[in-house]
């Protein structure tokens, strides 16, 4: 793998795991994950959907940390061609994004923005967690990706949403009560999925942070007083995780670090090679590929105090 590498990618590896835990990290990084899929409540029940599909051939596991996913370990049937998958019974998602939207503390009749909503993993969990009551404001700046945001939603029979397709820096909307900032990132948790992180170059790396900061300023200040921002990325790398909340935290001095539910996950960093961050950041939850075989993933929970 590591001849398909730049050297900066590698740098940046290096700096975050010894020798033999790097090598391991870049060899799992290039495996394929457990495909995850959650039930959506607002057409089945799990008990009904793990019936009908190891009817149809698949081998199902409960996922260990949220009750309303199925781990699929073979199949005999795509996927994501079944009749309960296109009526909406389901959605593939990574089990590490299910982690963001659990922490986001979402209750019925809230008022909640995504800021980069396509292609509608989160929403549509966001939209069953809310039983379709409030008001869902999802926001996605690619035209491109548009159709299937939309797609996903009419699938999964979301009724309480609005899609915008804009710039979410320019958005001027109500306070809400929560924000989910999912920030575009190099990537470099998922790229079994997507190999381009492996060329990842310095200038690309600073107009993602570049990027991520403004984005945060913009979710924190979307929020109402004692609302909840949960900012994440599917990068393993401090420079767009605990460097871009540490920004975030010295601009809003009413920003608060949060403890998250449950136990998965490391522990975010309270100092990399020189550089120290609140000690709350310990708070924020990191996954890795190699120690739990998942997509590399960051994120925090972040109150407007």
């Amino acid at each position: 793998m590591q001849s398909s590498c730049s050297p900066f990618f590698l740098e940046k590896i290096a700096n975050m795991f010894n020798e033999e835990e790097r090598i391991v990290f870049l060899e799992e990084s290039e495996k394929k994950r457990p495909v995850v899929i959650r039930v959506n409540t607002l057409k089945t029940t799990k008990k009904e959907l793990a019936k009908n599909l190891s009817q149809r051939g698949m081998a199902i596991e409960n996922l260990d940390f949220y009750n309303n996913c199925l781990t699929i370990y073979d199949s005999k049937v795509p996927i994501g061609a079944t009749p309960e998958y296109l009526d909406g019974w389901y959605y593939i998602q990574g089990a590490s994004s299910i982690l963001s939207v659990i922490n986001l503390d979402v209750k019925e009749h809230m008022s909640v923005l995504d800021m980069c909503a396509s292609p509608g993993g989160k929403s549509t969990f966001i939209a069953e967690m809310m039983k379709n009551t409030g008001m869902l404001y999802l926001v996605e700046n690619n035209p491109d990706r548009i159709s299937s945001l939309a797609g996903n939603l009419l699938r999964m029979g979301v009724q309480n949403s609005v899609v915008i397709n804009m710039n979410v820096l320019e958005l001027e909307i109500e306070k809400v009560d929560r924000v989910l900032l999912d920030a575009p990132c190099s990537g470099t948790g998922t790229i079994s999925k997507d190999g381009k992180a492996k060329t990842l170059a310095e200038d690309d790396l600073r107009r993602y942070a570049e990027t991520q900061k403004k984005l945060i300023l913009k979710g924190f200040d979307s929020l109402k007083g004692n609302g909840i921002m949960i900012y994440s990325t599917c990068s393993v790398l401090a420079d767009e995780n605990e460097c871009v909340v540490e920004y975030l935290l010295r601009k809003r001095k009413n920003a608060k670090i949060l403890e998250c539910e449950g136990n998965v996950g490391k522990r975010g960093f309270t100092a990399f090679r020189g550089m120290f961050f609140d000690a709350k950041m310990k708070y924020a939850r990191r996954i890795f590929p190699h120690i739990h075989n998942m997509d590399g993933f960051f994120f925090v929970k972040i109150l407007k105090a």
